[in-house]
């Protein structure tokens, strides 16, 4: 089938270079052209350019479906790196405590947090859950999402990990988008083995990581290397034993406290290190001249009132930088990119280019997707949103109650 976006206002996120990334100061070029047309042949993008000046027809107006954009702006689809998108329940009773002064420690301490939505997924089918994702994983798509990543994390027992990726896995097979499974089994410490670190970790590497290799259930492995959590040699080992089985690392780091987590990551050849809201020197230049992608959370910074990644930091270091959601019940209850897109801009400083080149490119190669997604560039799937008529990019984070989205569309769809 061959489509053709035509008249449209600005094509943004082009790129004839195919890069992987963009960082430091490339970030704030977001590349475009006016008056713009796309062509689309069955899932990808096959050429782009300008219209023709003379107001003639373009080469492909036979095509089997012409959309026309008069006044809109298309873009690359959002990119979705970091997710918890299979959960049980919600957690507004925590919500409310929060409200009530609770810090995050002292929620996990009465019962809450992770341990919460453990115990209620135990009791949850299998069916149940994934039918419940399946809801989440549609609401995103239409929201922007053209491509996701989802951990497990809230098992921990091989039972229940091990349910968690197989409703990962459906989801992968029957989604219009791309998705990556995490296995996160080392979240936190269940009961069971509060007192018996050492034992939980051997459950990881002697019983977990064997089972989601026999049912090819996992891509990633990542660690909460985290005060109160994994300590970083904890993180490294589960890492290690995780790549033996073929998963690229990624790590939980830096979200409570300075944790050693940046280290771990780009000591392990980790594909990105997520969280980073506490970051200093040594983080910053551990992270130069390595291949770990940054990625911040600015929803779970909002939601618990904690400090924002210093992206601004880390972008004026010549780093580069991706966003993410975190959607997860406690702390990030939301899968819209959009408002993610804004709190960057509002609370991280970002200008919009590097917002949207965070949550496009960057987070492409965060999920190791990036000569598939992120760009507009031929070859690549046709995965884009198509705005309404709004007068300019900026306009999208400033006005960030209003809907701007006309149309999303998936692999030509």
């Amino acid at each position: 089938m061959l489509t053709l976006i035509r008249n449209i206002h600005r094509l943004y996120g082009i790129d004839e270079a195919q890069k992987s990334f963009r960082q430091g100061k490339e970030m704030s070029d977001f590349p475009y052209i006016e008056n713009a047309w796309v062509l689309i042949r069955d899932q990808r993008i096959e050429s782009y350019g300008r219209m023709p000046e003379d107001n003639g027809q373009h080469p492909a107006h036979d095509s089997d479906r012409i959309i026309d954009a008069t006044g809109k702006i298309v873009m690359p689809a959002f990119v979705d790196s970091h997710t918890h998108l299979v959960f049980p329940a919600s957690r507004e009773e925590e919500f409310v405590m929060k409200i009530q002064g609770k810090t995050y420690e002292e929620i996990a301490a009465a019962g809450g947090g992770i341990l919460n939505s453990a115990e209620k997924l135990h009791d949850m089918s299998e069916k149940e859950l994934y039918k419940m994702a399946l809801e989440r994983l549609q609401e995103v798509i239409a929201n922007g999402t053209g491509a996701i990543e989802i951990k497990s994390g809230y098992g921990l027992s091989v039972e229940d990990e091990l349910k968690m990726l197989r409703v990962i896995k459906r989801l992968k097979n029957i989604a219009p988008i791309p998705v990556k499974a995490t296995f996160l089994g080392a979240h936190t410490f269940p009961k069971a083995y509060k007192n018996d670190r050492e034992g939980y970790i051997r459950l990881i590497m002697d019983e977990m990581l064997p089972a989601i290799k026999k049912e090819g259930l996992a891509d990633f492995i990542d660690v909460f290397c985290e005060q109160g959590f994994f300590t970083p040699e904890e993180a490294e080992q589960i890492i290690e034993a995780g790549k033996k089985i073929g998963l690229v690392p990624k790590v939980h780091g830096n979200q409570l406290a300075v944790s050693g987590g940046v280290q771990v990551a780009v000591k392990t050849s980790a594909l990105s290190v997520d969280h980073l809201e506490h970051m200093g020197e040594a983080e910053i230049e551990v992270l130069r001249n390595s291949s770990t992608m940054p990625v911040a959370l600015p929803n779970c910074s909002f939601y618990l009132r904690m400090p924002y990644t210093p992206g601004r930091a880390i972008i004026d270091a010549g780093l580069p930088l991706a966003l993410a959601s975190d959607y997860n019940p406690g702390s990030a209850p939301s899968g819209k990119l959009s408002f993610v897109l804004s709190l960057a801009c509002i609370q991280m400083k970002l200008l919009p280019e590097e917002a949207f080149n965070a949550l496009t490119l960057n987070a492409a190669y965060a999920m190791g997707l990036e000569k598939e997604l992120g760009t507009v560039s031929k070859g690549k799937f046709a995965n884009l949103i198509i705005t309404k008529k709004i007068p300019s990019l900026a306009w999208i984070p400033y006005a960030f109650g209003s809907e701007w989205i006309d149309k999303v569309m998936i692999k030509g769809h």
